[in-house]
C-alpha cells in the first residue's frame, strides 16, 4: 500500500522468498504529484518488480505532464514526458550495481528519487512551446506569435 507522504514507496517483502522469475505489475496514478520543486500532473506508471538471483528487478515507465515556461516567447505550456528505465534492487552488497540500490530491512522501496532522477532528464534543456515560436521582439518585448511590430518589420533594399 502507498502511504501519501510516500506515494511511490512500495514494498517487495513478497518477493523475498518468491521463486525466481516471480514478478508483479505495480500501478500508480495520481492527478498531480509533487516532487521537491517539480509538480507533475495527469502522473501515471506501471512497475513490474520481477525476483532475480540478486534481487528486485524494477522494470518501469511513466508518464507525466509538466509545466514550463517557453524559452522564446516565455509564455506558460505543458509538456508531456515519458521515461522508462529498469533498475536492480539488490538483496546485499556484493549484488549490488552501479546503481547501488539495496533492499532495506523493512522492505519498503522508494522510487521517487529514481522517477524524479528520469523525469528530469526528459525536460529540454531550452523548453519551446511549439516548434515554429516567434518568441519576442528584441526591442519592445511585443510576442511575434500574436502579430508584428513596428521593429519587426525591415525594408531590404
Amino acid at each position: 500500500m502507498n502511504l501519501p507522504r510516500h506515494p511511490l514507496r512500495i514494498n517487495v517483502g513478497f518477493l523475498l522468498n518468491a521463486p525466481l522469475g516471480y514478478s508483479r505489475d505495480i500501478h500508480f496514478d495520481f492527478p498531480t504529484l509533487h516532487f521537491e520543486e517539480e509538480a507533475y500532473t495527469n502522473f501515471s506508471g506501471l512497475v513490474r518488480v520481477s525476483r532475480t538471483p540478486q534481487g528486485v528487478l524494477a522494470v518501469s515507465e511513466f508518464d507525466a505532464t509538466v509545466t514550463l515556461e517557453c524559452v522564446r516567447c516565455l509564455k506558460a505550456f505543458d509538456l508531456p514526458l515519458r521515461s522508462e528505465f529498469s533498475d536492480l534492487f539488490a538483496f546485499d552488497k556484493r549484488s549490488m550495481t552501479e546503481s547501488e540500490l539495496l533492499i532495506p530491512d523493512d522492505g519498503n522501496i522508494d522510487l521517487e528519487p529514481l522517477v524524479r532522477e528520469y523525469l528530469l532528464i526528459e525536460i529540454p534543456i531550452s523548453p519551446v512551446c511549439r516548434p515554429d515560436c516567434k518568441g519576442l521582439c528584441i526591442e519592445c518585448g511585443e510576442d511575434l506569435n500574436l502579430g508584428t511590430c513596428e521593429h519587426n518589420v525591415r525594408v531590404i533594399y
